[in-house]
């Protein structure tokens, strides 16, 4: 099943959608993965055989503490997400089992999209950052792909603040079959215009 609207879809519409769900559309094995150092998910053969594919960036949005603090409300109001063309309820709470949709202009008709946070993490100190903040949400029956996303606001040891999305995901339709290198695309240009975003709320006044 896949879930179209024609217009901006509504909350009800949204919550119409997450009332229709199962389960997650991947395999156990994988929940909570995506917390794990990208190195280690790079070096996971069985990964990559199971016919997932990874998708990783990282950018350097600033230094210092305001700017962490800015960069880690950015990601729990989803301004991640404030996009023309993509958009998650910026309501919805960052908060493990929490089911939500992320809604995409695919041409004509938008697509609701479920998932659900498997995990919330934050530190304020480790071997390799002062401070970061990252929560990672897995895809649900009725999403186009299977898979897990992680985005994380991180200060290191020389307080610079970095943003990053970490996903692995492969087609979970006939649809995202056909057209998963223009999925791979996008994934990709989300990935810039995510963390444009997040930069625009950091620099803010």
């Amino acid at each position: 099943m896949v879930f179209l609207s024609w217009a901006k879809p509504s909350p009800q519409e949204q919550k119409d959608c997450l009332n229709k769900l199962g389960a997650f559309n991947y395999n156990p094995k994988y929940r909570g993965a995506t917390a794990k150092p990208v190195s280690s998910l790079k070096e996971d053969h069985q990964l990559s055989e199971d016919g997932f594919l990874l998708n990783h960036a990282r950018v350097l949005v600033g230094s210092g503490l305001e700017t962490f603090d800015k960069g880690k409300l950015a990601l729990q109001t989803w301004r991640h997400f404030g996009l023309t063309w993509a958009f998650v309820d910026p309501k919805t709470p960052i908060q493990t089992g929490v089911k939500f949709c992320v809604c995409l202009k695919q041409f004509l008709p938008w697509v609701m999209m479920p998932l659900q946070v498997v995990y919330v993490k934050e530190s304020k100190k480790s071997k390799k950052a002062m401070a970061s903040f990252s929560f990672g949400s897995g895809t649900l029956q009725g999403h186009l792909l299977a898979g897990e996303e992680r985005f994380s606001i991180e200060m290191d040891e020389n307080n610079q603040v970095w943003y990053e999305v970490l996903s692995f995901s492969k087609p979970a339709h006939f649809l995202s079959f056909v057209g998963y290198p223009y999925v791979q695309f996008r994934q990709k240009i989300f990935a810039q215009q995510s963390a444009n975003a997040v930069l625009d709320h950091v620099n803010a006044s």
